[in-house]
C-alpha cells in the first residue's frame, strides 16, 4: 500500500516536467525509476562543470542506492560550438537504447572532442566503441527524432527560466547555486528523503 502511494506521489513530477504531447518520452532516467527521491539535472556536454558532475552523480547512484533516481535533460548552451551536436549524438544512441553509454563517453572525451575541429567523426568513433549501428546513428544524428528531444529538453528548460549548466532539481526543487557542490546536494537529498518518510508515515 505504502509502496504504490509513494509511486502516485512520484508520477505527476514527470508529467509536470514534460512537454505538452511528449510526456516522459525524452526522460533519461539512470537509477531506480521509483526511488523517492528525484534529481533532475539540465546539462550541457561541452559545459565542464557538467562533466565533473557526471562523475559525482555515479557516486551518489552507489550511495544512495535504491532511493535515487537521476533524470538528464540537454540543455546545450549557444556558446559551446559543438555542444548541440554532441546532444544529438546522445539522443541518437539513446534510440538504440544507449543513451547513457554516450552520455559516460562524451563527458569522459570532452577534451578532446570540445577542441575537435570536426567533433562529428569523433561521436560516430564513439558510436563504434558503445556497439552501435554506425549506419543507424548516423542517419539519427539527422533525424527528426533525436532533434526533437533535444528541443523538447531545451523548451522546457527555457520555460523553467533555466540560463546556465548543470541546473539541477530535486524532487522539483530548484537547487540553489550556493548549494551546488557535493555537500549541499546530499544536503538537499537528505531533506528530500527525510520529507518523503514523513509524508509517507
Amino acid at each position: 500500500m505504502l509502496y504504490r502511494t509513494k509511486r502516485a506521489q512520484l508520477l505527476p513530477v514527470s508529467e509536470n516536467r514534460s512537454v505538452p504531447g511528449k510526456s516522459g518520452e525524452s526522460m533519461h532516467i539512470r537509477g531506480n525509476p521509483d526511488a523517492p527521491v528525484t534529481l533532475e539535472e539540465f546539462g550541457d556536454f561541452q559545459c565542464p562543470p557538467c562533466g565533473s558532475f557526471a562523475g559525482f552523480t555515479e557516486e551518489l547512484l552507489k550511495e544512495y542506492d535504491s532511493r535515487l533516481r537521476i533524470v538528464f535533460r540537454n540543455f546545450p548552451l549557444a556558446p559551446h560550438e559543438h555542444a548541440r551536436e554532441a546532444a544529438l549524438a546522445a539522443e541518437a544512441a539513446g534510440l538504440q537504447g544507449r543513451f547513457w553509454e554516450m552520455h559516460d563517453v562524451l563527458y569522459r572525451e570532452q577534451t578532446a572532442w570540445s577542441k575537435a575541429p570536426n567533433a562529428r567523426e569523433l561521436f560516430e568513433s564513439y558510436a563504434g566503441t558503445i556497439g552501435l549501428n554506425l549506419d543507424e546513428f548516423k542517419k539519427d544524428m539527422d533525424g527528426e527524432k533525436a532533434r526533437e528531444r533535444v528541443d523538447s529538453d531545451h523548451a522546457l528548460g527555457d520555460s523553467l527560466g533555466i540560463t546556465l549548466t548543470p541546473f539541477l532539481f530535486i524532487n522539483n526543487h530548484p537547487v540553489d547555486p550556493k548549494d551546488k557542490n557535493p555537500e549541499g546536494v546530499r544536503a538537499a537529498i537528505n531533506a528530500a528523503l527525510e520529507q518523503k518518510s514523513k509524508s509517507g508515515s
